[in-house]
C-alpha cells in the first residue's frame, strides 16, 4: 500500500475510535481497527499524538459542508434553503460533538490546527451568506450577520446550550431543524390568534 493510502487508512480507522472513546485510545486499538501491525503506525506517523491530530483535522475538514452549502444555494425558497443548510451542518457537528474536547487537549500549541479551524468557520459562514444573499432585501440584517446568527443557533443546539445539562438551557438542544429556521426568520413571539370580526360577534 502506498504511504498516502496507508496514512488515509489509519486516519479512517482512528476516527470512529476517537468518537467513541476519546483520546485515551491506544495504538494497538488503532492497529487492530486498521488491520495492520502496531509498528505500521510508526512507519507513517512519528507518534500517536501526530496520528490523532491528523484524524481530528480530517474530522473537522469543512470542504464537504462547503460543497453541500454551494449545492443548496441553487434551490428556490429561502426557508427551504436554510432548513437544508441546518440539516447539513447539524449532521456534521453531531458526528463530531464528542471530539470538541480533543482539540483543546491535543492542539493547544498547534498553530496549523487553530488556523484550519478558523478558516473552516470562515468558509462555512461564507457558504451560508452566499445561500442567503438572494434574499438580502427581505432581511433586516446582512447575509453575513444572518449567517453568523444561524451558525450560533446550530452550534448551541448541538452542544446543548454550551454544556448545560437539563433545565432551561438543556432544552435548547431539543430544537429541530425547522424550529431553528423559524426562530431565526420569525422570532420567538407566539403569534396571537386572529381577533374575531365584528360580523362574527353579532
Amino acid at each position: 500500500m502506498a504511504p498516502d493510502d496507508r496514512r488515509a487508512a489509519l486516519i479512517a480507522a482512528t476516527l470512529p475510535l476517537l468518537r467513541e472513546h476519546g483520546t485515551a485510545i491506544s495504538t494497538r486499538q488503532i492497529a487492530e481497527a486498521a488491520g495492520v501491525a502496531e509498528g505500521t503506525i510508526f512507519g507513517v506517523f512519528p507518534d500517536k499524538a501526530s496520528l490523532l491530530r491528523a484524524a481530528l483535522m480530517s474530522a473537522f475538514d469543512p470542504q464537504p459542508a462547503v460543497d453541500a452549502l454551494a449545492a443548496i444555494a441553487t434551490k428556490a425558497g429561502l426557508r427551504t434553503r436554510l432548513r437544508e443548510a441546518v440539516t447539513t451542518l447539524r449532521t456534521g457537528m453531531c458526528a463530531n460533538a464528542n471530539l470538541m474536547a480533543a482539540p483543546r487537549e491535543l492542539m493547544a500549541e498547534d498553530a496549523e490546527f487553530r488556523e484550519r479551524m478558523i478558516d473552516g468557520r470562515s468558509r462555512m459562514l461564507a457558504g451560508l451568506a452566499a445561500l442567503i444573499e438572494p434574499d438580502r432585501d427581505r432581511l433586516r440584517r446582512s447575509p453575513e450577520a444572518t449567517a453568523q446568527l444561524l451558525l450560533l443557533l446550530i452550534v448551541a443546539s448541538v452542544h446543548r446550550g454550551f454544556g448545560q445539562q437539563g433545565g432551561e438551557f438543556g432544552e435548547f438542544g431539543e430544537m429541530d431543524d425547522e424550529e431553528i429556521v423559524s426562530d431565526l426568520l420569525d422570532g420567538l413571539l407566539v403569534r396571537p390568534s386572529p381577533t374575531p370580526s365584528t360580523e362574527s360577534l353579532s
